[in-house]
């Protein structure tokens, strides 16, 4: 009995410490960077740990599980709903600050599914990778 106390003070520990560093961040890391930031705190935690935390987290509703096209899947510590951009140069992914419209008002015939919600993703270049464009833009150029 007590060696399985153990066990779920331990995974309770390390559930807890993979939420609160993923709500610290903003930057939506991959399920590896979390558990880069999640290592500092728990040395010996494994990547496969990390992945079946976030998966219960995700379930549980604590946090966003961000499955975008064309990118590895990233993780959100922040679950309400809300939409996010990716930068087509790096995969940076930022929260959008502002839809204008108003999207309650879509009529969906969805061939007799029962809708349980949308996504939409947008996409671009982020003002870092613009920034580096710009500057490649200025340089100058050698001709051979």
């Amino acid at each position: 009995m007590t060696e399985n106390m153990n066990k779920n003070t331990r995974q309770t520990r390390q559930k807890r410490v993979i939420l609160v560093e993923l709500r610290k961040v903003t930057s939506h890391p991959t399920a590896d960077e979390v558990y880069q930031m999640a290592r500092k705190k728990i040395p010996n935690i494994s990547l496969g740990t990390v992945y079946r935390n976030l998966e219960q987290l995700s379930e549980q509703g604590k946090i966003r599980k961000l499955e975008l096209a064309g990118s590895q899947m990233r993780f959100d510590g922040r679950a309400y709903s809300h939409h996010h951009v990716s930068c087509v140069r790096c995969s940076r992914v930022d929260d959008v600050i502002s839809v204008r419209g108003n999207p309650g008002s879509i009529d969906v015939e969805a061939g007799g599914y029962q809708v349980l919600g949308h996504r939409i993703e947008f996409y671009g270049v982020c003002p870092s990778c613009q920034k580096k464009e710009s500057a490649d833009e200025r340089s100058p150029r050698m001709h051979l």
